[in-house]
């Protein structure tokens, strides 16, 4: 299925682009093959690099052909339809969703199936997802509270709200803490009018080790047995998990045939390794422990505007262009203004502000005007601070640009 992407225009308004005349569509903008130095950008920029983008893509897409997982990539971390359609092209079943309004841009991209991996009780929005649903879109949410089963039944129509029930974990955010608590929710989605359960959900990404998230993962594997065990569960069940730091956790605990007398689809739902990073993503990949790869894709251009004093240089690049949630941007190479490219030896970010990084220093220091390469840690929060990133080659020749909706 070919999503619709909006025609969009580079102008004025595009930030990281100098365009003071004429809006050019993007399809022309990228048929020019405009180099990134030297062409129509300005300074702080961020960029998609694609072979690590394509290479990504391709090995999240082997690893769940190898486990039998089915994939459903969490869009939330680009909201950049044209790579949802690479996600599609590459064998996803689905998009994952967090909010409704991401539901909303989904729908109207066409996106085939999609799964809200959140609570919710918006009856504005529900009314509408439960229309929608009645038009035949393939739709999964979650539930973990009987107020959130009444909100679902009171909207949905003539077709049912296919519920997964959430399990989660003490200290964690949304789902139910105990067992118990869990089959008193999935016995009201399968008592309640307009609510029909399709299975468990549960989110391991917010654990501190590997140890403890697949402790977790078994103890959401042994509630799912508890449901089935109980008479609740039907035939086809989906068990759904999965970020980017565990995602062997979720194949090692969930794929398999363990729920004896079911059709069982495991969805994996992991989202930031599209793009990888060169923070917490590199520390926390499930490829330090398992043969396989993912590359950084993202990197942030930004030019050095003062050193104002030995052993500090100040970027422009602050909070509005780049993560800072996660880890801070990590300088990676240095560009010379006669284009002599350096290893970015002895440079650290130390703070940012709005618009200015603090870089310090130790060793030779770049010079106003030099360009220095950063990696960033959480491209969650990278994404939503660009509505347009150019896609270059590892020539950095510009070949597409991407659109993000957030």
């Amino acid at each position: 299925m070919n999503l619709t992407i909006p025609d969009e225009y580079v102008d004025w308004r595009t930030k990281g682009f100098w365009q003071p005349g004429p809006a050019v569509p993007f399809a022309e903008f990228a048929a020019a093959r405009h180099p990134l130095f030297g062409g129509p950008f300005t300074w702080p920029l961020m960029i998609l690099r694609r072979s690590a983008l394509e290479h990504n893509i391709a090995e999240l897409a082997a690893f769940c052909a190898r486990h039998d997982l089915t994939f459903a990539p969490h869009g939330k971390t680009t909201m950049a339809p044209s790579l949802f359609q690479a996600q599609l092209d590459a064998g996803a079943w689905g998009i994952t969703a967090a909010t409704a309004n991401q539901v909303l841009a989904y729908r109207t991209f066409g996106v085939p199936r999609i799964l809200l991996a959140n609570e919710l009780l918006d009856p504005t929005a529900l009314r509408w997802l439960g229309a929608e649903v009645d038009r035949g879109m393939e739709f999964l949410l979650y539930a973990d509270s009987l107020e959130g089963v009444a909100a679902l039944s009171a909207a949905a129509g003539p077709r049912p709200f296919r519920v997964l029930v959430e399990f989660g974990h003490p200290n964690g955010r949304t789902g139910c803490r105990t067992v118990e608590e869990l089959t008193s929710v999935a016995r009201a989605v399968a008592a309640s009018p307009g609510t029909e359960l399709a299975g468990v959900a549960g989110y391991e990404g917010g654990l501190p080790d590997v140890a403890s998230a697949g402790a977790y993962l078994g103890t959401l594997r042994d509630a799912t047995a508890a449901l089935s065990e109980a008479g609740l569960l039907p035939r086809e069940v989906v068990v759904t998990a999965g970020g980017s730091a565990y995602f062997d956790q979720v194949a090692e605990r969930l794929s398999g045939d363990w729920l004896p007398g079911h059709e069982l689809t495991v969805i994996l739902r992991s989202g930031a390794y599209v793009t990888h990073d060169d923070g917490i993503y590199t520390e926390r990949t499930p490829f330090t422990r398992l043969p396989g790869s993912l590359d950084a894709a993202l990197e942030i251009w930004a030019q050095v505007t003062s050193v104002p004093e030995d052993g500090l240089a100040i970027v422009g690049m602050g909070k509005r262009e780049a993560p800072y949630d996660a880890g801070l941007p990590v300088p990676l190479r240095v560009r010379r203004r006669d284009g002599t490219v350096l290893p970015a030896d002895g440079l650290r970010v130390t703070d940012t502000n709005d618009h200015h990084a603090y870089v310090a220093v130790e060793g030779p220091s770049p010079r106003p005007g030099d360009l220095i390469c950063f990696g960033i840690s959480h491209p969650c929060t990278a994404f939503d601070k660009w509505q347009v990133i150019p896609v270059v080659d590892d020539d950095h020749t510009v070949t597409d640009l991407i659109r993000t909706y957030f």
